[in-house]
């Protein structure tokens, strides 16, 4: 049975959903929580939004958790040295892969994409952090360059590869069969991220899994921006149920955080 790790973004992607802001106390017992849950690593926020963004994530980090605890970055050098100045050893670079976002919405080139993701992963490796990459509105990008922008991540050092459904639009028969093109010739591990806008980012996250995706994204709660993502208590139980695999979470961690989430929020 597959081995299936656990990427939970409660912290930096859940924290979207409208009118939610999580403090400090807040956000260091939930990454305490997760990785007592048995989470494989926590994305816990973004150190580029400011100072007290950066303060926050500082306590975070200062907890010494047990897992990888991760902060987003775009592909540009101040983000990155805003995750160093706070400390983080792992870094995760983002970068847009459909021409809708490429062209459209940031006027640059696919090549002018692949080239600042090359210099950002080696940049922050330079500066000793481990990198992961991810790769934005992946569901709408041709599937041939979004594996261009995974061979350059895996030759620059990068660890792993989000595939971002970041619009919500697959379903689970398309995402089955994208994921049983692109595992095989991926040239490092994928990790599937979707987002809930047709009440389907479990169905979907299960499909990617059940399609040989071993790297899955979620938040507790399924909290998020729009209408959410994947929510970690449906994922976790919907491998083990249907024996898709194994993780090293504990069900009841996983519901305890959840419930906690829904207080708060």
């Amino acid at each position: 049975m597959s081995v299936i790790f656990v990427s939970d973004t409660t912290l930096r992607d859940g924290e979207q959903q409208a009118g939610l802001a999580f403090g400090a106390l807040e956000k260091a017992c939930l990454a305490k929580l997760l990785a007592a849950a048995g989470v494989d690593a926590i994305e816990a926020g973004t150190p580029a939004m400011g100072p007290e963004e950066q303060k926050i994530l500082r306590q975070v980090i200062g907890q010494a958790l047990p897992c990888p605890v991760i902060a987003w970055n775009r592909a540009v050098k101040s983000d990155i040295d805003a995750s160093l100045a706070c400390g983080f050893s792992w870094v995760h670079v983002s970068v847009p892969v459909s021409d809708l976002h490429i062209e459209k919405k940031l006027g640059k080139s696919r090549a002018l994409i692949l080239e600042q993701l090359a210099w950002s992963l080696d940049y922050a490796k330079r500066q000793g952090a481990t990198v992961t990459v991810g790769a934005e509105d992946a569901s709408r990008a041709e599937p041939d360059f979004f594996l261009a922008v995974a061979r350059i991540a895996a030759a620059h050092g990068a660890k792993r590869i989000r595939y971002a459904d970041t619009v919500g639009c697959l379903d689970p028969q398309t995402t089955a069969e994208l994921m049983r093109f692109i595992v095989p010739a991926c040239p490092i591990p994928i990790e599937f991220h979707a987002h809930n806008d047709l009440g389907l980012a479990t169905s979907n996250t299960l499909a990617a899994v059940a399609a040989g995706v071993t790297w899955v994204s979620v938040t507790a709660d399924g909290i998020g921006e729009r209408a959410g993502n994947a929510p970690l208590e449906q994922v976790e139980k919907g491998i083990r149920q249907f024996g898709l695999g194994k993780t090293k979470l504990d069900p009841v961690g996983v519901q305890t955080v959840g419930r906690l989430v829904r207080r708060w929020c």
